[in-house]
């Protein structure tokens, strides 16, 4: 999706468009930054599955590609990235989800060695960002930022978006669809892995007919939490 951009939409809004080679813009203090990588190769591949500790990883890992928010004077940054992604769906450890068209292809891949499919093909991945403090080394250097112990952490909060603000008519002064992964299920599907801004509801569903779109399945986990920044100083 190409979105052309009026200057006087990001004058107004108070935003500006990044000018040292990054995809991205500066509004209200953040920066927001997305990049798309090519596919991992095969030795990038290797080190990945030697760090998870797994030999099973999606046909299409976009290593390099990421989504990043970051806010200039705290230093916080929240970024969504691959190899994060696929930490979240190691440790989560799902059962292989249960499909007619699994009996067809129970050897996947590797078929000389016989691999059973005996871990969550399908990837999914609770994992909804990472956060971290990234501190500016001129501003630390030259005193411009106090020395302080700071972690950022989520917490649960009542608080919701504001759906209404969200679907009002403004004009778009940024976007990028970020894909971290994708896995075509041996011609069965697909699994697929994209990072936009806001918003992050999960849903599943067991059915027997593959053309049965995501929207109409059942929300079975959405939770809204905020950032919170803990310092020591």
């Amino acid at each position: 999706m190409d979105v052309e951009v009026d200057d006087k939409d990001l004058k107004a809004a108070g935003a500006e468009i990044l000018t040292d080679g990054r995809h991205g813009l500066r509004i209200h203090g953040w920066e927001i930054v997305s990049c798309n990588g090519a596919i991992l190769n095969s030795s990038s591949l290797i080190t990945w599955e030697d760090k998870l500790k797994t030999s099973h990883l999606p046909e299409m890992v976009f290593g390099e590609s990421c989504l990043e928010l970051k806010h200039a004077t705290s230093g916080t940054k929240i970024h969504f990235n691959a190899f994060d992604a696929l930490t979240g769906w190691k440790q989560e450890a799902l059962p292989p989800v249960e499909v007619p068209a699994a009996a067809l292809w129970k050897f996947r891949s590797k078929p000389f060695q016989q691999v059973i499919l005996d871990y969550d093909y399908t990837f999914t991945t609770p994992y909804c960002g990472s956060e971290t403090m990234e501190l500016d080394i001129e501003k630390k250097d030259s005193g411009g930022i106090l020395e302080a112990s700071c972690s950022p952490c989520w917490e649960d909060c009542e608080e919701q978006i504001d759906v209404v603000a969200l679907a009002s008519k403004e004009p778009i002064l940024f976007y990028d669809e970020v894909v971290l992964y994708e896995d075509e299920l041996a011609d069965n599907g697909v699994s697929l892995l994209t990072v936009k801004v806001k918003g992050y509801p999960t849903d599943s569903a067991s059915y027997s007919d593959p053309s049965i779109i995501s929207q109409r399945l059942p929300v079975i986990v959405h939770k809204t939490q905020k950032l919170k920044v803990h310092c020591n100083f």
